[in-house]
C-alpha cells in the first residue's frame, strides 16, 4: 500500500480546494439566508447554519476516510454497496418518515437521513463496474438492458416515494453511457420525446377549426402533422420498401407518446408539479401559488443587481420572501446579496469543478475510474444546471438541492463521497497496470 507521504503527493489538490471553496462559500450563504439580528453566533448549532457546521466537519472526517480506503475497495464492494442501499430504499418506504408529501427519511434521534441522496453514488458506482467489466459492449442489447436495470431500479422506487426531482436525475446516467458509446440516436429519441412532451402539453387543450367543420383538439392535431410529416419522408425517399416498416414505428411511437402526455401529467406526476411544469410553461398563471416561489426569486435575484446588497443585507432574504431559501432556492440568496459578480464567481467555480472532473477523467488508466467520474461528472451538472434553472424559472421547481450549497446533511455527505472518492481513484491511478 502507498505511504502517506505518497498519497498526498498524488492528490489531485485543485479539485479539493473547489470543493473547500464550494463548501465554505454554501455554508456562509446559509447563514446569510436564515439570518437575523437576534443570532449572536454564526457557530449556534441551534440554527441551521451551526447544523450545517457539523455536517460539514463530518464530511470532511469521511472525506479522509475515503482517501485513506484502498481503491479497490470501492471496485470489490461496489454491488454490495449498491444492493445494501437499494434496500434503504425499500426500507425507507416501510418505516420511513414523511417530509413535504415524500416518504424518503430514516429518523434516527433528532437526525434525518435521505436514502435516496446516497443511491445516486451507488447507482453510479455499480454502473461504472458493470460496464468497465470484460467483454461488454454498450453495442449489445444485453449491456442496454442491464444498464437500464442498474438505473432504472433506484429511480422507481424513488418514485414510489413521492420525490419525482430525485428520480429525475437519474436521467443524468444517459450521458456516461452515451459517451460508453451508446448510440447517439437514443439521446436523440430522448431529446424528441421531451419536445414532443412540452409540445403537447402546450397545445393540448387548444381546438383548431378545419375545414368541412372539422374540429381538432391539440394533440390531434399534432398526430396529424406527424402523419403528415411522416408521409414526406416516405414519398421523398427512394427506398420506400426499406423506410416503410421505420416510420410507421416512429409515427406509432411518437403518436403514443403525444397520447400518453395527459395520463402522465396527471397521474403520475404530482398535483403541485403539474402545477409548476403548467406555470413555467405559461399555460397557467399563478403568482400566488405555485409561481410564488420563482416570482419571488426572480425579485431577489434581479433586485442585486451587478455587484449586490451586500453580505447580510439582503431584504428579500432577510424578510422570508423566498420559501425554501436556504434549501433548494439557495441561488438567490447569491444574487440578491453578490449580484452578478457574485453569481458569476459561483457558476465558476462550478464549471471548474466540472471540466476538472472531466480533465481526470482523461488520464484514468482504469476504466472503472473513468465511467466513475463520468457519472459523478453528469449527476453534478444536473443537480448544478436544473436547481439554478429553477430559481431563475427556465425549469420546472422539481426540489433537488445545489451541490454543497443547499443546507442538509444527507445531500452534503452524499455530494463528499460522491467526488471524494473519484479523488482517490485518480490518486492510485498508477497503481493501475
Amino acid at each position: 500500500m502507498r505511504g502517506s507521504k505518497s498519497l498526498i503527493d498524488n492528490i489531485d489538490w485543485i479539485t479539493v480546494g473547489l470543493y473547500l471553496l464550494l463548501v465554505l462559500a454554501g455554508w456562509l450563504n446559509i447563514y446569510a439566508a436564515v439570518y437575523n439580528e437576534e443570532f449572536e453566533s454564526i457557530f449556534d448549532t441551534t440554527q441551521r447554519y451551526g447544523k450545517q457546521l457539523l455536517w460539514i466537519g463530518t464530511a470532511g472526517v469521511i472525506a479522509i476516510v475515503i482517501l485513506l480506503i484502498d481503491e479497490r475497495f470501492f471496485s470489490t464492494f461496489g454491488y454490495f454497496i449498491y444492493g445494501f442501499i437499494l434496500f434503504a430504499l425499500v426500507a425507507v418506504l416501510v418505516v420511513g418518515a414523511a417530509t413535504k408529501g415524500a416518504t424518503s427519511w430514516f429518523v434516527i434521534g433528532g437526525f434525518k437521513i435521505q436514502p435516496s441522496e446516497f443511491s445516486k453514488f451507488a447507482t453510479n458506482l455499480a454502473l461504472a463496474k458493470y460496464l468497465s467489466t470484460l467483454n461488454i459492449r454498450m453495442t449489445d442489447l444485453k449491456t442496454k438492458l442491464t444498464a437500464a436495470a442498474i438505473i432504472g431500479v433506484p429511480a422507481i422506487l424513488i418514485l414510489l416515494q413521492n420525490d419525482t426531482g430525485s428520480a429525475l436525475v437519474y436521467g443524468a446516467f444517459i450521458l456516461v453511457l452515451f459517451r460508453e458509446g451508446l448510440s447517439g440516436n437514443f439521446l436523440l429519441i430522448g431529446l424528441v420525446s421531451a419536445f414532443l412532451f412540452v409540445i403537447t402539453l402546450v397545445f393540448q387543450n387548444e381546438v383548431y377549426q378545419l375545414p368541412f367543420d372539422v374540429e381538432l383538439t391539440g394533440g390531434w392535431m399534432l398526430i396529424l402533422a406527424l402523419a403528415v410529416l411522416m408521409s414526406l419522408v416516405y414519398y421523398f425517399n427512394r427506398k420506400k420498401k426499406q423506410v416503410l416498416l421505420f416510420i410507421t414505428v416512429i409515427f406509432i411511437t411518437c403518436s403514443g407518446l403525444v397520447k400518453s402526455v395527459d395520463y402522465v401529467f396527471n397521474n403520475i406526476l404530482e398535483p403541485h408539479q403539474s402545477k409548476r411544469i403548467n406555470v413555467m410553461l405559461g399555460i397557467e398563471s399563478d403568482p400566488f401559488g405555485a409561481g410564488y416561489n420563482v416570482n419571488q426569486s426572480l425579485i431577489a435575484i434581479g433586485s442585486g443587481g451587478f455587484s449586490g446588497k451586500g453580505y447580510l443585507k439582503g431584504t428579500q432574504t432577510k424578510y422570508d420572501f423566498v420559501p425554501e431559501q436556504s434549501t433548494d432556492f439557495i441561488f438567490c440568496t447569491i444574487g440578491e446579496e453578490w449580484g452578478f459578480i457574485g453569481s458569476f464567481v459561483v457558476i465558476t467555480l462550478f464549471m471548474a469543478l466540472l471540466l476538472r472532473i472531466l480533465f481526470l477523467c482523461s488520464r484514468q488508466r482504469s476504466a472503472f475510474a473513468r465511467i466513475y467520474g463520468y457519472g459523478a461528472a453528469a449527476i453534478f451538472f444536473f443537480h448544478f444546471t436544473i436547481n439554478i434553472g429553477m430559481t431563475i424559472g427556465l425549469a420546472p421547481v422539481i426540489g433537488i438541492p445545489l451541490p454543497f450549497f443547499s443546507y442538509g446533511g444527507s445531500s452534503l455527505w452524499a455530494f463528499t463521497i460522491l467526488l471524494f472518492v473519484f479523488i482517490k481513484m485518480d490518486a492510485d491511478r498508477l497503481e493501475v497496470l
